[in-house]
Protein backbone atom coordinates (compact mmCIF):
# COMPACT_ATOMS: atom_id res chain seq x y z
CA UNK A 1 0.00 0.00 0.00
CA UNK A 2 2.73 2.61 0.81
CA UNK A 3 4.38 1.85 -2.54
CA UNK A 4 1.08 2.38 -4.34
CA UNK A 5 0.64 5.76 -2.64
CA UNK A 6 4.19 6.79 -3.59
CA UNK A 7 3.60 5.71 -7.19
CA UNK A 8 0.41 7.78 -7.30
CA UNK A 9 2.23 10.82 -5.88
CA UNK A 10 5.05 10.30 -8.38
CA UNK A 11 2.57 10.18 -11.27
CA UNK A 12 0.95 13.41 -10.03
CA UNK A 13 4.40 15.01 -9.84
CA UNK A 14 5.11 13.82 -13.39
CA UNK A 15 1.79 15.26 -14.55
CA UNK A 16 2.69 18.61 -12.95
CA UNK A 17 6.01 18.73 -14.77
CA UNK A 18 4.28 17.79 -18.01
CA UNK A 19 1.70 20.56 -17.63
CA UNK A 20 4.41 23.12 -16.91
CA UNK A 21 6.27 21.94 -20.01
CA UNK A 22 3.07 22.27 -22.09
CA UNK A 23 2.23 25.75 -20.78
CA UNK A 24 5.76 27.16 -21.12
CA UNK A 25 6.54 25.41 -24.39
CA UNK A 26 9.97 24.36 -23.12
CA UNK A 27 11.59 21.86 -20.77
CA UNK A 28 10.69 22.79 -17.15
CA UNK A 29 14.18 22.99 -15.64
CA UNK A 30 15.56 26.35 -16.71
CA UNK A 31 15.55 28.25 -13.39
CA UNK A 32 16.01 27.63 -9.67
CA UNK A 33 12.40 26.69 -8.89
CA UNK A 34 12.00 24.39 -11.89
CA UNK A 35 15.33 22.66 -11.32
CA UNK A 36 14.39 21.97 -7.69
CA UNK A 37 11.08 20.31 -8.54
CA UNK A 38 12.83 18.37 -11.30
CA UNK A 39 15.54 17.18 -8.89
CA UNK A 40 12.77 16.12 -6.49
CA UNK A 41 11.26 14.12 -9.35
CA UNK A 42 14.55 12.40 -10.22
CA UNK A 43 15.14 11.65 -6.52
CA UNK A 44 11.83 9.84 -6.37
CA UNK A 45 12.63 8.09 -9.65
CA UNK A 46 15.94 6.85 -8.23
CA UNK A 47 14.19 5.53 -5.13
CA UNK A 48 11.50 3.72 -7.10
CA UNK A 49 14.12 2.12 -9.36
CA UNK A 50 16.67 1.06 -6.75
CA UNK A 51 14.95 1.07 -3.34
CA UNK A 52 11.40 -0.11 -4.03
CA UNK A 53 12.09 -3.38 -2.19
CA UNK A 54 13.87 -1.72 0.73
CA UNK A 55 11.68 -0.06 3.35
CA UNK A 56 14.58 2.02 4.69
CA UNK A 57 15.71 3.16 1.26
CA UNK A 58 12.17 4.01 0.19
CA UNK A 59 11.58 5.97 3.40
CA UNK A 60 14.79 7.95 2.86
CA UNK A 61 13.72 8.66 -0.73
CA UNK A 62 10.29 9.84 0.35
CA UNK A 63 11.63 12.18 3.04
CA UNK A 64 14.29 13.57 0.74
CA UNK A 65 11.89 14.25 -2.15
CA UNK A 66 9.41 15.90 0.22
CA UNK A 67 12.16 18.12 1.65
CA UNK A 68 13.28 19.20 -1.82
CA UNK A 69 9.72 20.13 -2.78
CA UNK A 70 9.30 22.01 0.51
CA UNK A 71 12.44 24.05 -0.23
CA UNK A 72 11.16 24.69 -3.76
CA UNK A 73 7.97 26.09 -2.25
CA UNK A 74 9.77 28.64 -0.06
CA UNK A 75 9.50 32.31 -0.92
CA UNK A 76 13.06 32.83 -2.19
CA UNK A 77 12.40 30.71 -5.32
CA UNK A 78 10.11 32.33 -7.89
CA UNK A 79 7.71 29.80 -9.50
CA UNK A 80 6.74 32.22 -12.29
CA UNK A 81 7.16 30.95 -15.83
CA UNK A 82 9.49 33.46 -17.50
CA UNK A 83 11.02 33.79 -21.00
CA UNK A 84 14.35 32.08 -21.58
CA UNK A 85 17.56 34.00 -22.08
CA UNK A 86 18.73 33.65 -25.71
CA UNK A 87 21.52 31.13 -25.05
CA UNK A 88 19.03 28.71 -23.47
CA UNK A 89 16.72 28.70 -26.49
CA UNK A 90 18.10 25.42 -27.75
CA UNK A 91 17.10 21.77 -27.87
CA UNK A 92 20.24 21.17 -25.80
CA UNK A 93 18.38 22.59 -22.80
CA UNK A 94 16.21 19.49 -22.79
CA UNK A 95 19.11 17.08 -23.23
CA UNK A 96 22.08 18.56 -21.35
CA UNK A 97 20.32 20.15 -18.37
CA UNK A 98 18.03 17.16 -17.85
CA UNK A 99 21.06 14.88 -17.50
CA UNK A 100 23.01 17.23 -15.23
CA UNK A 101 20.16 18.24 -12.91
CA UNK A 102 18.71 14.73 -13.00
CA UNK A 103 21.97 13.26 -11.71
CA UNK A 104 21.74 15.44 -8.59
CA UNK A 105 18.70 13.53 -7.36
CA UNK A 106 20.54 10.21 -7.64
CA UNK A 107 23.67 11.54 -5.94
CA UNK A 108 21.65 13.25 -3.20
CA UNK A 109 19.88 9.99 -2.42
CA UNK A 110 23.28 8.34 -1.95
CA UNK A 111 24.26 11.07 0.52
CA UNK A 112 21.06 10.68 2.54
CA UNK A 113 21.48 6.92 2.69
CA UNK A 114 25.04 7.54 3.88
CA UNK A 115 23.76 9.62 6.81
CA UNK A 116 21.13 6.99 7.59
CA UNK A 117 23.74 4.23 7.67
CA UNK A 118 26.04 6.22 9.95
CA UNK A 119 23.15 6.80 12.37
CA UNK A 120 22.40 3.07 12.33
CA UNK A 121 26.04 2.43 13.22
CA UNK A 122 25.81 4.83 16.17
CA UNK A 123 22.85 2.95 17.65
CA UNK A 124 24.36 -0.47 17.01
CA UNK A 125 24.87 -2.67 20.09
CA UNK A 126 26.20 -6.21 20.54
CA UNK A 127 22.57 -7.41 20.75
CA UNK A 128 21.31 -5.80 17.56
CA UNK A 129 24.56 -5.63 15.59
CA UNK A 130 23.59 -8.55 13.34
CA UNK A 131 20.39 -6.86 12.15
CA UNK A 132 22.04 -3.44 11.93
CA UNK A 133 24.88 -4.82 9.81
CA UNK A 134 22.37 -6.47 7.49
CA UNK A 135 20.41 -3.23 7.07
CA UNK A 136 23.56 -1.15 6.57
CA UNK A 137 24.91 -3.51 3.91
CA UNK A 138 21.56 -3.53 2.11
CA UNK A 139 21.31 0.27 2.10
CA UNK A 140 24.97 0.60 1.10
CA UNK A 141 24.31 -1.58 -1.96
CA UNK A 142 21.36 0.64 -2.89
CA UNK A 143 23.52 3.73 -2.38
CA UNK A 144 26.22 2.33 -4.63
CA UNK A 145 23.70 1.66 -7.40
CA UNK A 146 22.28 5.18 -7.16
CA UNK A 147 25.78 6.70 -7.26
CA UNK A 148 26.62 4.69 -10.37
CA UNK A 149 23.44 5.97 -12.03
CA UNK A 150 24.18 9.54 -10.94
CA UNK A 151 27.80 9.37 -12.12
CA UNK A 152 26.74 8.07 -15.53
CA UNK A 153 24.20 10.89 -15.90
CA UNK A 154 26.52 13.72 -14.83
CA UNK A 155 29.32 12.35 -17.05
CA UNK A 156 27.12 12.09 -20.14
CA UNK A 157 25.54 15.47 -19.35
CA UNK A 158 28.94 17.16 -19.08
CA UNK A 159 30.07 15.61 -22.36
CA UNK A 160 26.91 16.81 -24.13
CA UNK A 161 27.36 20.22 -22.51
CA UNK A 162 30.66 20.51 -24.33
CA UNK A 163 28.86 19.98 -27.64
CA UNK A 164 26.32 22.67 -26.73
CA UNK A 165 29.16 25.00 -25.69
CA UNK A 166 30.78 24.54 -29.09
CA UNK A 167 27.54 25.49 -30.83
CA UNK A 168 26.90 28.50 -28.56
CA UNK A 169 30.37 29.84 -27.75
CA UNK A 170 32.65 28.25 -30.34
CA UNK A 171 34.63 26.02 -27.98
CA UNK A 172 34.02 22.66 -26.32
CA UNK A 173 35.71 23.45 -23.02
CA UNK A 174 36.78 26.76 -21.53
CA UNK A 175 37.39 26.02 -17.84
CA UNK A 176 34.33 28.04 -16.92
CA UNK A 177 33.45 27.69 -13.22
CA UNK A 178 30.42 25.49 -13.90
CA UNK A 179 32.33 23.26 -16.28
CA UNK A 180 35.23 22.92 -13.86
CA UNK A 181 33.01 21.98 -10.92
CA UNK A 182 31.05 19.52 -13.05
CA UNK A 183 34.39 17.83 -13.80
CA UNK A 184 35.29 17.91 -10.09
CA UNK A 185 31.99 16.19 -9.29
CA UNK A 186 32.71 13.46 -11.84
CA UNK A 187 36.19 12.87 -10.41
CA UNK A 188 34.94 12.84 -6.80
CA UNK A 189 32.26 10.23 -7.44
CA UNK A 190 34.51 8.17 -9.69
CA UNK A 191 36.94 8.00 -6.75
CA UNK A 192 34.17 7.08 -4.29
CA UNK A 193 32.98 4.22 -6.48
CA UNK A 194 36.55 2.92 -6.85
CA UNK A 195 37.42 3.09 -3.14
CA UNK A 196 36.79 -0.64 -2.91
CA UNK A 197 40.10 -1.21 -4.69
CA UNK A 198 42.08 0.74 -2.07
CA UNK A 199 42.94 -1.53 0.91
CA UNK A 200 42.43 1.11 3.61
CA UNK A 201 39.21 2.52 2.15
CA UNK A 202 37.18 -0.51 1.12
CA UNK A 203 34.96 -0.72 4.22
CA UNK A 204 31.26 0.13 4.52
CA UNK A 205 31.98 2.99 6.94
CA UNK A 206 34.44 4.70 4.57
CA UNK A 207 32.06 4.40 1.63
CA UNK A 208 29.13 5.94 3.50
CA UNK A 209 31.24 8.84 4.81
CA UNK A 210 32.55 9.47 1.29
CA UNK A 211 29.08 9.32 -0.27
CA UNK A 212 27.92 11.85 2.32
CA UNK A 213 30.68 14.43 1.91
CA UNK A 214 30.97 13.83 -1.84
CA UNK A 215 27.66 15.67 -2.03
CA UNK A 216 29.56 18.88 -1.23
CA UNK A 217 30.93 18.88 -4.79
CA UNK A 218 27.38 18.75 -6.15
CA UNK A 219 26.29 21.59 -3.86
CA UNK A 220 29.18 23.70 -5.12
CA UNK A 221 28.31 22.88 -8.74
CA UNK A 222 24.61 23.61 -8.28
CA UNK A 223 24.54 26.52 -5.79
CA UNK A 224 28.08 27.77 -5.23
CA UNK A 225 28.92 28.55 -8.84
CA UNK A 226 25.74 30.59 -9.32
CA UNK A 227 26.03 32.61 -6.14
CA UNK A 228 29.77 32.93 -5.48
CA UNK A 229 31.64 32.56 -8.78
CA UNK A 230 31.38 34.44 -12.06
CA UNK A 231 31.21 32.78 -15.43
CA UNK A 232 29.18 32.04 -18.52
CA UNK A 233 26.82 29.80 -16.53
CA UNK A 234 25.97 32.43 -13.92
CA UNK A 235 23.36 34.35 -15.90
CA UNK A 236 20.61 33.27 -13.48
CA UNK A 237 22.54 34.26 -10.34
CA UNK A 238 21.88 37.14 -8.01
CA UNK A 239 24.30 39.15 -5.91
CA UNK A 240 26.72 37.18 -3.72
CA UNK A 241 25.08 36.27 -0.44
CA UNK A 242 26.70 35.38 2.89
CA UNK A 243 26.84 31.70 3.76
CA UNK A 244 23.82 30.97 6.00
CA UNK A 245 24.71 29.95 9.59
CA UNK A 246 22.79 26.68 9.26
CA UNK A 247 25.41 25.49 6.75
CA UNK A 248 28.10 25.59 9.46
CA UNK A 249 25.80 23.89 11.97
CA UNK A 250 24.96 21.19 9.44
CA UNK A 251 28.62 20.48 8.65
CA UNK A 252 29.50 20.32 12.37
CA UNK A 253 26.58 17.94 13.01
CA UNK A 254 27.56 15.66 10.13
CA UNK A 255 31.20 15.56 11.27
CA UNK A 256 29.98 14.65 14.78
CA UNK A 257 27.81 11.86 13.36
CA UNK A 258 30.77 10.50 11.40
CA UNK A 259 32.98 10.62 14.52
CA UNK A 260 30.41 8.83 16.70
CA UNK A 261 29.81 6.20 14.02
CA UNK A 262 33.56 5.58 13.71
CA UNK A 263 33.95 5.24 17.48
CA UNK A 264 30.95 2.90 17.77
CA UNK A 265 32.10 0.86 14.78
CA UNK A 266 35.55 0.36 16.32
CA UNK A 267 33.99 -0.46 19.67
CA UNK A 268 31.71 -3.15 18.24
CA UNK A 269 34.60 -4.70 16.33
CA UNK A 270 36.73 -4.87 19.47
CA UNK A 271 33.87 -6.47 21.43
CA UNK A 272 33.29 -8.98 18.66
CA UNK A 273 36.89 -10.04 18.89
Amino acid sequence: MPLDSLLLAFLMHTLGLGLRWYISGRAPWSNGYESMIYIGWTTMLAGLIFARKSLGGLAATNVLAATILMVAGLSFLDPEITPLVPVLKSYWLTIHVSMEAGSYGFLMLGAIIGVLNLIFMIFSTPKNSKNVNRIVKELTSISEMTLIGGLMMVSVGTYLGGIWANESWGRYWGWDAKETWALVTILVYAFILHMRFIPGLRGVYAFNVASLFGWASVMMTYFGVNYYLSGLHSYAAGDPVPIPPFVYYTVISLVAICGLAYWKNRQNKSVGG
